[in-house]
């Protein structure tokens, strides 16, 4: 990576932070700080490639550099940030080894939370129609980061079927670093409207206890997405 951020000054970028302070709170701890910039990068308010400046991000939280260098530390050990020597910390830009790696271990345990399906409590298949609609709401408002939230809030809760805390927090973090490679598509809406009908055909074969199909539809799911996010990737390099 390059280091490379866009054009905006950092003050533009880092500026809208003053209103986190409060999150952070007068007793601020590194864990509060990093869920707040984890939070900014989700949104795409820090790019891939943003330079994470100490100095303004310290002004914008009211907090030390103390502080923030461990909440970078929290960071790096989710993948979100890279330190590179001497030239300070950058919001990630995932590579196709990273997009390859994050969709291997997704099958894994999206695939656990589905076959788990027939024993999941009633409110987590509800959670996942849940998601459905929201990400359908979402799209008939043309919000598709929106769609995007939505499409990890639907992922998460059917890795979520299994009941399993362990596989709750990796694919937590899974999905938040991927966030980063949907930031970096061109345009979210051709990336992300072929998958909400899949999305509301995937929940219907779990609700009808199709989990052969359902498996199966998860598999061709996943594969395509990794591909068009490849695909991205390699045109950019080009």
């Amino acid at each position: 990576m390059d280091g490379t951020s866009s054009s905006t000054a950092p003050g533009d970028l880092f500026g809208p932070l003053v209103a986190d302070r409060a999150r952070v709170g007068r007793g601020s701890t590194a864990q509060r700080v990093a869920d707040v910039l984890r939070d900014r990068i989700a949104e795409g308010a820090l790019p891939p490639g943003t330079r994470l400046s100490e100095e303004a991000l310290g002004a914008a939280l009211g907090v030390s550099r103390n502080t923030l260098r461990e909440a970078f530390r929290l960071l790096a050990h989710g993948r979100l940030v890279v330190h590179e020597i001497n030239r300070g910390v950058y919001v990630r830009v995932l590579g196709p080894d990273d997009v390859t790696d994050i969709y291997t271990v997704r099958r894994a345990l999206e695939i656990a939370g589905l076959r788990a399906a027939p024993t999941a409590p009633p409110e987590r298949l509800g959670a996942l129609a849940g998601a459905v609609s929201g990400g359908e709401a979402a799209a008939r408002a043309g919000d598709w980061a929106a769609v995007g939230t939505a499409d990890l809030r639907f992922h998460r809760v059917l890795g979520g079927l299994a009941g399993s805390p362990r596989i709750d927090e990796y694919l937590n973090r899974l999905l938040a670093e991927l966030r980063l490679a949907f930031l970096a598509m061109p345009s979210p809406k051709r990336f992300h409207e072929p998958f909400l009908p899949r999305n509301r055909r995937l929940t219907e074969l779990i609700q009808r206890g199709a989990l052969h199909h359902a498996e199966a539809e998860l598999d061709g799911y996943l594969t395509d997405a990794q591909q068009m996010l490849l695909d991205t990737m390699g045109k950019n390099d080009t």
